[in-house]
Parts: C-alpha cells; sequence; structure tokens
C-alpha cells in the first residue's frame, strides 16, 4: 500500500519541489521514492484532461433549449499538453470594438424584456422631463412617480442633481460636460427600461441633439419626451435655488436660460407623438398632480401600464 505524505499541489504552484511517497511493508524496505515536481505536473495535467472531456461529455448530452450557449467558432478540437501548460479549446467569435472599449462580446440571457414586464405587469419605457430650471422638472417627477405606484407600478427617477452627487461628480457644467451627462443617464434610463422599469428622468436637458440622442437608444415607442413649458420670468420668479439671482449677477457662467441657450423640443411629425407639452403660464398653473396623471393617462392609452 502506497501513501504520501501530502496531496500534491497544483501544477501552477512553484513553491513545492519534491514529496517522498513510501512503500508501508513489515520488513525494511529500500529509500523513499520520489515523486519529481514535473512527475506531479503530468499527473495533474493528465486528471485535468480527463475531467474536462467528461465535463464536456456531460454537457453535450444535458444541453436543453433553456440554456442558449454563445455562439463560437472552434479553431481546434480540446487538447492537454504533457506539462499542462495550455489547452486549446473554443476561440470565441464576433467580437466588437466600442469607443475605446475593445474585444468585447455582448452577452445574451435567456430572461428577456419581455419576460420581465411580464412578471412587473407593465412596459419598461423613459419618460424624459425636459424644460428650465425651476419649471418644476422634479416635482412633476415624485409626482409621477407616486402616481404609478399608487397604481401598483414600478418606476425609478433619475434627478438630474442626484445623479451629480454620483455617478456624475466629475462633470461641470460646460457644453461638452453637459453632453456627457446627458448621455450617461440616457445609457443608465436605457437600463432600467430593459429591466421592465418605467424610468423617470429630470433634467435641464437642454440641447436637441443629446436628447435625440438618448430617444434614439431605445426601441421607437420607449422614449416619451415630456416638455414642461414654463416662461423664463415665471422660472425667474421661483428660483427655487437661487441660482437665477446668481447667474444675473454674474457669479454663475453658463446658465441657461442666462447665458446659455435652451433647445425647445421640436414638433416633428416623427416625434409628435411621443412628446407631450405641459404649459404653464402666470397664474393658470396645473398642481404637479394634475400635470402626472396627464403623463399617467397617455401611459395608458399607449398600453405601457399592461405586460
Amino acid at each position: 500500500m502506497t501513501t504520501a505524505k501530502s496531496l500534491p499541489p497544483p501544477c501552477c504552484t512553484g513553491m513545492f519541489r519534491n514529496f517522498e511517497c513510501r512503500r508501508l511493508t513489515t520488513s525494511h524496505s529500500s529509500p523513499p521514492e520520489k515523486l519529481g515536481f514535473s512527475m506531479l505536473c503530468r499527473i495533474n495535467a493528465a486528471r485535468s484532461c480527463h475531467s474536462r472531456r467528461n465535463l464536456i461529455l456531460l454537457y453535450d448530452r444535458s444541453r436543453s433549449n433553456f440554456l442558449k450557449p454563445i455562439k463560437a467558432k472552434k479553431d481546434s478540437e480540446s487538447s492537454c499538453t504533457d506539462n499542462g501548460a495550455a489547452f486549446s479549446g473554443i476561440q470565441l467569435r464576433q467580437m466588437s470594438n466600442v469607443g475605446n472599449s475593445t474585444n468585447i462580446l455582448w452577452h445574451e440571457c435567456p430572461i428577456q424584456k419581455r419576460d420581465r414586464q411580464q412578471l412587473l405587469q407593465q412596459k419598461g419605457c423613459v419618460i424624459w422631463l425636459t424644460g428650465l430650471s425651476g419649471s418644476g422638472k422634479s416635482t412633476l417627477a415624485c409626482a409621477l412617480s407616486q402616481s404609478l405606484h399608487s397604481r401598483g407600478k414600478l418606476s425609478y427617477i433619475l434627478d438630474g442633481d442626484n445623479i451629480r452627487h454620483g455617478l456624475n461628480r466629475d462633470l461641470s457644467f460646460r457644453a461638452e460636460d453637459r453632453s456627457e451627462n446627458i448621455r450617461r443617464i440616457g445609457e443608465v434610463a436605457k437600463l432600467f427600461a430593459d429591466a421592465g422599469v418605467i424610468c423617470i428622468t429630470s433634467l435641464i436637458s437642454p440641447y436637441q441633439k443629446d436628447r435625440d440622442a438618448c430617444r434614439a437608444l431605445l426601441p421607437e415607442g420607449d422614449f416619451i419626451e415630456v416638455f414642461i413649458d414654463v416662461p423664463l420670468h415665471v422660472c425667474e420668479a421661483r428660483d427655487p435655488k437661487g441660482l437665477y439671482k446668481l447667474a444675473r449677477a454674474g457669479k454663475i457662467k453658463g446658465f441657461t436660460g442666462i447665458d446659455d441657450p435652451y433647445e425647445p423640443p421640436c414638433g416633428c411629425e416623427t416625434t409628435f407623438i411621443l412628446q407631450i407639452v405641459l404649459q404653464q403660464k402666470g397664474g393658470d398653473c396645473k398642481s404637479p398632480k394634475d400635470m402626472a396623471e396627464l403623463v399617467v393617462s397617455y401611459l395608458e392609452k399607449i398600453g405601457h401600464l399592461q405586460a
């Protein structure tokens, strides 16, 4: 009978050298045999290769339609060298280069957006609230979220100031940084919509091209633009954060409506159906709850409050 003082180490480590292997007998025997490091590597490699082949066979036999493997091409059959240094197997193809990210591969999951929507009994979408500072975007976002919640619908608010506390804290209010701010929020909103959630974004988003770029991220009908059309003088009279006063005094540069433009959503035919304009002029202002109900009614009309 043969026993070893300790288990063989993995081939990948060089911490262990030789291990003694003794034959237990009742009489004196020859000096203990030594299992060299290279021999242990060959043993481990053979075992690993054998286990790998068994695993591949087991997977091939048990694979079902529930799991969809990544499409790939085989360059060669799986092989195992004597020293266990390398395995050559399935090499993944269809890699992509996106921006500065190279050699990336999109991984599909069996659970898709329609499955999540069925679970939540609603359709994921993005409600994009845009307007001047002080127009009531954040207030409307909260009222809208409350209205949806009371109907048993799941929503989440991406508020411009809140996002700048974390994800976008590295961005300023220069034109290029404002565009990047919108791009990042658009990408996050897209993920929420894909999860089946009704995502409500609340931010000035002054530039038409940036809003259009976010619209292009989503399937047709899943981006709903809500323009809160409140005149500048009304917003400036409200001035809930005191920003207009600072901008007029020259202490804030590039403030939307003062020394930086706001581009209202255009009412072209291709976006008119998916655009809601909430006008508030002078004292004729609807309450946040009333405005929220208008948006909810629109969601019901286009079938987003059911799976």
